[in-house]
């Protein structure tokens, strides 16, 4: 049992629904990471959970799993070109911690597939890229009209 005196279920809005995001593309940051051991436990993952930001679905989570340590040569190379991804969409190249890649902008590509025990639709990310940055602004100089520049189009 637990302790839930102080709880007041008419001060806290409801879950409404876990359904996946739709497939596409979503500016996010790490939130977490943490290595855990496999299923088997014959090696370990780093599981990182990714946090939408904006948008429809901001706030909404999404988790990504890459076998850094596992007796599957292929799943390690696969987990480390991932890693290699996330690295460069966030620039840091050569992190010391999974820490130093939390709380930096980058892209994430979503896709939506069927779980093999329940056939139910859950998220998976596909690629990693870099935050598009936003379009340069001309200098004062560079533009021929007094027009401020609010009030271009």
């Amino acid at each position: 049992m637990a302790n839930l005196s102080g709880f007041d279920a008419n001060q806290v809005e409801p879950n409404t629904s876990f359904d996946p995001v739709p497939a596409g593309k979503y500016q996010a940051v790490i939130t977490d990471s943490e290595m855990k051991p496999t299923k088997a436990g014959t090696g370990q993952y780093l599981e990182l959970r990714f946090q939408i930001q904006g948008g429809e679905y901001d706030n909404r989570v999404l988790w990504s799993r890459l076998n850094l340590d596992n007796p599957n040569a292929t799943a390690v190379k696969i987990a480390q070109a991932d890693l290699s991804a996330i690295c460069r969409a966030v620039g840091v190249m050569a992190p010391k911690d999974s820490v130093d890649l939390h709380n930096l902008p980058l892209v994430i590509q979503v896709g939506c597939k069927p779980r093999k025990d329940t056939g139910e639709i859950t998220n998976e990310i596909k690629s990693y890229s870099k935050k598009e940055s936003a379009p340069a602004v001309a200098s004062a100089a560079q533009t021929s009209d007094n027009t401020p520049p609010w009030m271009r189009s």
